[in-house]
């Protein structure tokens, strides 16, 4: 029928959009420890505008048609809009958006800061991070965990420490026999979802 899209096919073009969403942040990584030395004394906000800002600068991205901003207010249609609601508001950390065959998607990042020597931090990455996915606060997207102590490997192996505490051995993190940009991925498995994970060392 005229003007109907292929699930099949609408499906296949959201994976691949949100793999080069994924590519995107990671080459957006190799580019600031590259170039910016002082990226471990920044704030989380401030890695994730670094990033943001070298997506912007990628010739990919305009061939790709990604759009992305930062600080993204989600929508939600069961809060009325009184004074004051748009800033109760959640908010996420990166927003990508294209659209193809008059189909707007979306995919999204929530980033979270993590040391070795700092549980407090991981038990963040959790609370916030995972379950904030679980319990749909956030959709479609993925976790990237900024390394500012210790090696990725040791704070993965501290989050699944804090997992397996809680009693949810099956949710720990895997890494993904497929890489992304040549960069390690993760992946943790939940009822009815599965997240990846990116982890970028700047220390």
């Amino acid at each position: 029928m005229s003007g109907t899209i292929n699930p099949l096919i609408a499906s296949i073009f959201k994976e691949q959009f949100q793999l080069r969403c994924m590519q995107l942040v990671v080459m957006a990584y190799h580019k600031a420890v590259s170039c910016h030395a002082e990226i471990p004394t920044l704030e989380e906000e401030d890695i994730t505008a670094l990033l943001s800002r070298l997506i912007d600068d990628n010739p990919l991205r305009l061939d790709w048609n990604i759009v992305n901003n930062t600080e993204d207010r989600l929508r939600d249609d069961s809060v009325f809009p009184v004074k004051g609601f748009a800033k109760k508001s959640s908010r996420i950390d990166l927003r990508f958006t294209t659209i193809n065959k008059a189909i707007e998607y979306k995919h999204y990042m929530e980033a979270k800061n993590l040391k070795l020597s700092d549980s407090t931090l991981k038990r963040r990455y959790i609370t916030t991070g995972i379950d904030n996915f679980l319990s749909s606060k956030y959709q479609d997207g993925f976790l990237t965990g900024y390394i500012l102590n210790g090696s990725a490997s040791d704070n993965i192996s501290g989050l699944n420490k804090l997992l397996i505490k809680d009693r949810r051995n099956v949710e720990t993190l895997n890494i993904h026999v497929n890489k992304v940009y040549g960069h390690d991925c993760y992946i943790s498995n939940h009822t009815g979802l599965r997240i990846k994970h990116l982890f970028f060392e700047f220390t």
